[in-house]
């Protein structure tokens, strides 16, 4: 019944929430949610026809597996158990080709790989979209990439080359690491910071150095700084105040027990606020399938 969510802010991909009034197991089930069950697109067969790098071939597929694939699984089916090929509506297909070169007008005297060689460095973003099948008509908007550009994969000199073809498929983190669609997604109880007594003058200071900025406010109350809370969500729970004797009997210090700061950090395949809007809709079929299967118990 007093359940809620309070969304803080979201800036460059990281989403702040607040939970209020659940237990400790459903916020740790939205958090695994979120972590292993939420899917993604990533690279899963890498058909090497050419690698003259020193990178070897296994490590070269798996460091193409770690890049995030901007693409929204939500338009894909998971692929067949057994099924090599792939189709338009399960697969997404890269190629990455490229070659490195010298570069004939480079200084003679100059030492440095960028003004001597073309192609030298292979970022995500030589990874280039290959429709499979009639995909050019299913997503004519489409912008199937990495989602960042400057992702180095691996360094060339002249002559070197790699040339590459990749599948990505759709897959949970539960699986492989590489699915999982957030960098963090993490949670921690509100912290309650109740001062027993009124905290003046020196003291006043003193306790205000204790907490993370923006934590303990002073104000001027006829001519005297007395000390307030002012924001105890800032608070890292410190320990600093315990090490003052004339302080540590006059905080308490505790946390509110079914209010829960959550923080999800995507990867920028989809946005935090889709993610965990997928996860919730995981968490309730998860809840449905469990209602079914007590429904389809017969009772004695």
């Amino acid at each position: 019944q007093e359940f809620r969510v309070v969304v803080v802010g979201e800036e460059d991909g990281v989403l702040e929430f607040d939970m209020v009034g659940i237990d400790a197991a459903i916020a740790n089930a939205f958090r695994r949610i979120l972590l292993a069950e939420v899917p993604t697109m990533a690279v899963e067969k890498v058909f090497v026809y050419n690698n003259t790098s020193i990178v070897q071939d296994e490590i070269l597929a798996h460091r193409l597996g770690l890049i995030p694939i901007r693409a929204d699984p939500r338009l894909f089916e998971y692929r067949n158990q057994g099924d090599e090929e792939g189709t338009e509506i399960d697969t997404l297909q890269f190629q990455l080709k490229i070659k490195c070169s010298r570069n004939p007008q480079a200084a003679k005297e100059s030492s440095d790989p960028n003004e001597l060689y073309f192609n030298h460095k292979v970022y995500s973003k030589h990874m280039t979209w290959v429709p499979l099948g009639n995909q050019t008509d299913l997503f004519p908007d489409a912008d199937f990439r990495p989602v960042h550009d400057d992702i180095l994969i691996a360094l060339l000199r002249p002559g070197q080359e790699i040339d590459v073809l990749m599948h990505c498929v759709k897959g949970i983190g539960k699986d492989h690491a590489k699915f999982s669609p957030v960098a963090t997604a993490s949670y921690r109880l509100l912290p309650d910071i109740t001062l027993l007594q009124p905290i003046e003058d020196e003291a006043a200071e003193t306790l205000q150095k204790c907490f993370s900025p923006g934590v303990i406010e002073i104000q001027n109350i006829k001519g005297k700084k007395v000390a307030r809370v002012a924001n105890a969500r800032l608070d890292t729970f410190g320990r600093e105040v315990f090490r003052h004797e004339g302080l540590k009997n006059l905080v308490r210090l505790a946390r509110v027990r079914n209010h829960y700061i959550f923080s999800v950090e995507s990867t920028g395949i989809l946005p935090p606020d889709v993610l965990v809007s997928e996860a919730i809709k995981i968490l309730m079929g998860k809840c449905q399938r469990f209602l079914n299967e007590l429904d389809a118990v017969p009772m004695e």
